[in-house]
């Protein structure tokens, strides 16, 4: 790609940095942006360099939050006697969208993938194993994917939290093996809440 300009190249160089950006999509999108108009180019740009100050993870569940207080983690509009362990942020709003779950979350952020020296925090671990005794806990769902570092993390999760007077379940019903929470229908997200099974 040596025969663009060296903006042009800076910039499909982070655009390939997105998921699932090879060189040919990033070449698309690189040339579909130059044709922005001026004014939206700037504001996209501006959008950039302040979302990671205008967006922050709230410390007590780590889900993305706009202001200081965490929707949430309001108790006064959230079943406090469920907490849901998902991965990513971004589980939330695919979980929300069934309208099968009004518990807390707790977002663990890495999963289990020793080929890629993930582990999961401890100092994480602790501060869940905190808001389950602190909030008395009824049942911690685990909505991980389900694949070899989601059912890893799952067991490991498990096993922390085996001592523990709560109820264990795993979303299972409709959920095919090796599948990515991402890319589940919310039919079939929503069945697997109503459905899931005790770990």
């Amino acid at each position: 790609m040596h025969k663009y300009p060296k903006n042009i190249l800076t910039l499909i160089a982070f655009l390939k940095k997105l998921p699932g950006v090879g060189n040919k999509t990033a070449e698309r999108f690189c040339f579909d942006l130059i044709k922005w108009k001026d004014s939206d180019l700037k504001s996209f740009g501006q959008l950039l360099s302040t979302i990671l100050e205008s967006i922050k993870k709230c410390p007590i569940c780590g889900c993305l939050a706009e202001n200081e207080k965490c929707h949430f983690c309001d108790l006064s509009q959230r079943d406090k006697t469920t907490l849901c362990i998902i991965a990513s942020p971004k589980d939330l709003y695919l979980i929300e969208e069934t309208n099968s779950y009004n518990g807390i979350y707790h977002v663990l952020e890495n999963l289990i993938s020793p080929m890629d020296g993930f582990n999961i925090d401890d100092d994480n671990i602790k501060k869940l194993e905190n808001r389950i005794e602190n909030l008395k806990i009824k049942e911690v769902i685990i909505a991980l994917d389900s694949t070899l570092e989601g059912d890893a993390t799952a067991l490991f999760i498990k096993t922390k939290l085996k001592n523990m007077d709560l109820k264990i379940s795993r979303l299972a019903f409709g959920l095919p093996i090796g599948s990515s929470l991402e890319y589940i229908d919310g039919g079939t997200l929503a069945k697997a809440f109503t459905g899931r099974q005790k770990f």
